[in-house]
């Protein structure tokens, strides 16, 4: 593994870093005291983005996109994750690349619209009562000759509001296995505005301000068979295979995060005098700024290597739980150092630190909670001698 950037990767992460600091920062203030990210405004940077070269960089560039590897991509979503997440998730949008499953009649439809900027997809999963346990979902879609009728709840479904349509997961079966019945589950596109498909307003969040979540019903809601993503009974191998590297977006976000509290720790800490002297000098604060660093070093290289990996075509689910594990981790460490650096100012919000702190919390439950990590990574261990 070579340690080192390329030309481009250092161009991409010097742009990246300039767009977050001079067009997503300015506006950090005002979302987080509203909670409101206006549609004026994501309008307005999304134009910017797209002029930068930023939106949509996640995508193969025979759609439209950067076409960016993915230990570059990382790269790009690290810079991006320094800054409120609500700004940088919506303006400069990555589209699900589970919609590169499509048919080429719904890449037409639904992919290509949010590589324009012209609209946004929402993944929903998640239920009241199935959360980790995607297995026991009990929204169900059925066929009814040419169409499916689908029922039932999904929620904490991120910015469905704006979002153009949904790709829904719903228990289509059964089947029986070794371990007794199991859904069998089916992934659909739904238009907003299809009769019986309702978006509700969600719950409010300690993390993310302006990055919503929403509650959505299906009551009978009626769709064409030529909306099924995928197979059908098929909807966890599609988004196994097209979602895999979500845990390394959500990490590579918290390495970003991570190094911009550690730089406002660093920065009081040489500048704040306390007894005579630089507060940084006593041992107390500068082991804290020891271990902030080592454990930052730590996971950004869990990282990166793993995005080395997966574009090497050898990353395992151990790799990314590990990493993603890590990082998150890591991130909710720094933050509470970094605010006990700087003592009860670094909980007013006048620092991104307490932003920062409050952002992280999410970070260990959404895309796989860490005990899911743990499970994932204790498993891969045990296999390997039988267990």
């Amino acid at each position: 593994m070579d340690f080192g950037l390329t030309e481009e990767q250092k161009l991409i992460v010097e742009t990246t870093r300039a767009f977050v600091e001079n067009e997503l920062y300015p506006h950090e203030a005002e979302v987080e005291r509203t909670g409101v990210l206006r549609r004026e405004l994501i309008e307005e940077i999304k134009a910017k983005a797209i002029e930068a070269g930023l939106y949509a960089a996640n995508m193969p560039a025979e759609v439209g996109g950067a076409g960016l590897d993915t230990l570059t991509w990382l790269l790009y979503e690290k810079e991006l994750g320094r800054a409120n997440y609500a700004l940088h998730w919506t303006c400069v949008a990555r589209p699900s690349n589970i919609l590169l499953a499509g048919t080429p009649e719904q890449r037409e439809k639904y992919l290509y619209p949010c590589i324009r900027g012209e609209t946004w997809d929402c993944l929903a999963m998640t239920e009241p009562g199935a959360g980790s346990d995607l297995r026991g979902m009990k929204a169900s879609a059925r066929q009814d000759g040419n169409d499916w009728i689908l029922n039932g709840t999904k929620h904490f479904i991120s910015h469905a509001d704006i979002a153009g349509f949904a790709i829904v997961f719903m228990a289509t079966g059964e089947e029986e296995t070794p371990r007794g019945k199991r859904k069998k589950i089916t992934a659909f596109f739904v238009d907003k505005g299809t009769p019986g498909f309702t978006v509700r307003d969600g719950y409010r969040n300690v993390s993310h301000r302006g990055y919503t979540n929403s509650v959505l019903e299906f009551d009978d809601c009626r769709i064409p068979k030529e909306q099924v993503l995928g197979e059908v009974h098929k909807g966890f191998e599609v988004a196994n295979q097209w979602l895999g590297a979500t845990r390394l977006q959500v990490a590579a976000t918290c390495l970003g995060r991570a190094e911009r509290a550690l730089a406002h720790a660093i920065d009081y800490a040489a500048t704040r005098e306390q007894f005579g002297q630089q507060i940084g000098k006593f041992q107390g604060v500068s082991f804290k700024l020891a271990d902030m660093a080592t454990e930052l070093k730590a996971a950004e290289l869990m990282v990166l290597e793993a995005g080395w990996k997966y574009d090497a075509g050898t990353v395992s689910d151990q790799d990314m739980a590990m990493a993603k594990l890590k990082a998150t981790e890591m991130l909710a460490f720094v933050a509470d150092e970094a605010i006990q650096i700087h003592g009860g100012m670094g909980l007013m919000d006048e620092l991104p630190l307490e932003r920062i702190w409050r952002d992280a919390r999410v970070e260990r439950i959404w895309e796989g909670t860490s005990e899911i990590q743990r499970h994932i990574i204790s498993r891969a261990l045990l296999r390997a001698v039988g267990g």
